[in-house]
């Protein structure tokens, strides 16, 4: 039987300094799994900006205009309070998720592991080989063949982070543009152009070299892990009451004292973070599951039941069942369902858009010509639409009135507002009583239509109740 060692950092020598980690490679049905999950997030992180989705990218957030895509939806400055929805439902959902199984989104979903695992590293194992070929040569002398092949490889590696950088650019300024200023060259679009090569450097040195760390030293998200998960949240575990006391097997040894656990330290050479899931649950463990699949292989070897690492819970590991519905769940659970349902209630009953009357700044409030007193409005038309739109606006008084609108019918591009001025004229006799007036916009084509009242101003009219 081995002692196990220290826990300390996987990624860290012992004087401090970083120690380069090369997961072995490893395969079985989560990683079939897990590859299947970033072949589908690559497309969607890569095509989302790019693919159109009612006349408009699937997702643009247009900060210079304040403008906003997604998914054929369109919002301007006026819908941000739907992003605070947005952000609420995202946020609780990867509580009740982390609550639930862990840091699955750490290894299944955040751009940086499906990134990192789905593009850069198989590109790393496609010129240097596998681990112990890739750790042999970090210490070998430079060579020609060496020098050409870490040039080879970095150039890739460029190419792929341009086209990512490129990419994340297209969700600012959209497809279209994006390809027009290429055409353009970098002197017609200096501050895109700088924007674009500084995310290139920092992908670059991200996934060349940073890797790993981002998640274990930047990312405040494993640290959260401790206080968002509890001792029935099922995660990536080790059975230690089957594996130990563990030992390297020997042919024709006994094995009724010892456990499943061979120590042959594969589960160690797999991990991504080069944790060893045998010291317990770790900051630093992603919940990628290449561990479980490493495993189960070892102990198909050997003739042993599988499941000797996979998804248990503390309970479940000290021998006491697990429970599902659970208060911190719950909570989780509820807090999900609400801002969902508040996002979804509010998409489906959002305005195409916004009408208010307003009065012009700095006028006065009436003008008496005689027997007539005349007031002055402004309409502020928004369009939320995702194409241009034609509305009909109308005044109706309880009185006999004079209205003057200056664009009865008038067209708003989509994502733009116009201002309509409106002149309403009411002879003195008739305000002997408030007047409130009825201002009505209709969106011809549909049956959206807005109604605000506002009150006529006049000299001898008695004040407002």
């Amino acid at each position: 039987m081995s002692k196990a060692p220290p826990p300390i950092l996987g990624s860290m020598r012992p004087d401090g300094s970083r120690l380069m980690v090369h997961p072995a490679d490893v395969k079985g049905r989560w990683m079939t799994r897990r590859h299947l999950a970033f072949a589908a997030l690559i497309a969607f992180y890569v095509l989302a900006p790019l693919l159109p989705v009612g006349g408009h990218p699937a997702i643009q957030l247009d900060v210079a205009h304040r403008r906003f895509y997604l998914f054929g939806q369109t919002f301007n400055a006026q819908d941000f309070w739907m992003v605070v929805l947005l952000a609420l439902s995202f946020v609780f959902g990867l509580l009740f998720v982390t609550a639930w199984r862990g840091r699955v989104w750490c290894g299944w979903a955040c751009p940086q592991t499906v990134f990192l695992e789905g593009v850069y590293r198989p590109i790393e194992r496609l010129f240097d080989g596998p681990r112990d070929r890739r750790i042999r040569d970090m210490s070998a002398p430079w060579s020609a063949r060496k020098v050409a092949r870490r040039a080879a490889k970095l150039g890739v590696y460029l190419i792929v982070s341009l086209a990512i950088a490129h990419t994340a650019t297209a969700i600012f300024v959209g497809p279209r543009e994006l390809f027009a200023m290429v055409r353009e060259g970098p002197a017609a679009h200096q501050i895109a152009f700088g924007l674009t090569m500084g995310f290139t450097a920092i992908l670059m040195l991200n996934f060349t070299w940073f890797r790993e760390q981002f998640c274990v030293v930047l990312c405040p998200y494993g640290r959260l892990q401790s206080v968002l998960h509890d001792r029935d949240s099922v995660t990536v575990a080790y059975d230690d009451g089957r594996g130990e006391p563990r030992g390297k097997l020997y042919k024709g040894e006994g094995e009724a004292e010892r456990g499943d656990c061979i120590d042959c330290q594969r589960c160690v050479v797999v991990c991504p973070t080069a944790i060893d899931i045998r010291n317990g649950l770790q900051m630093e463990c992603l919940a990628c599951m290449q561990c479980v699949d490493a495993c189960d292989a070892v102990m198909d070897k050997v003739g042993r039941r599988r499941g000797l690492i996979g998804l248990y819970s503390q309970q479940r590991i000290a021998g006491e069942p697990t429970r599902v519905l659970r208060p911190r769940l719950l909570v989780y659970a509820a807090l999900f369902l609400v801002s969902v349902t508040a996002l979804g209630a509010s998409l489906a009953t959002r305005s195409t858009f916004e009408a208010n009357v307003l009065r012009p700044r700095g006028a006065n409030p009436f003008v008496v010509d005689g027997e007539m007193v005349r007031n002055a409005f402004e309409i502020h038309l928004v369009n939320k639409g995702p194409a241009a739109a034609r509305y009909r606006i109308g005044v109706a008084a309880p009185v006999p009135a004079h209205v003057v609108v200056g664009t009865p019918e008038v067209e708003v591009p989509s994502l733009s507002d116009v201002r309509v001025p409106i002149s309403v004229s009411i002879a003195r006799a008739e305000l002997s009583t408030p007047v409130e007036l009825a201002v009505t916009i209709e969106e011809e084509g549909s049956d959206r239509r807005r109604v605000q009242a506002v009150r006529f101003l006049a000299p001898f009219a008695p004040p407002a109740r």
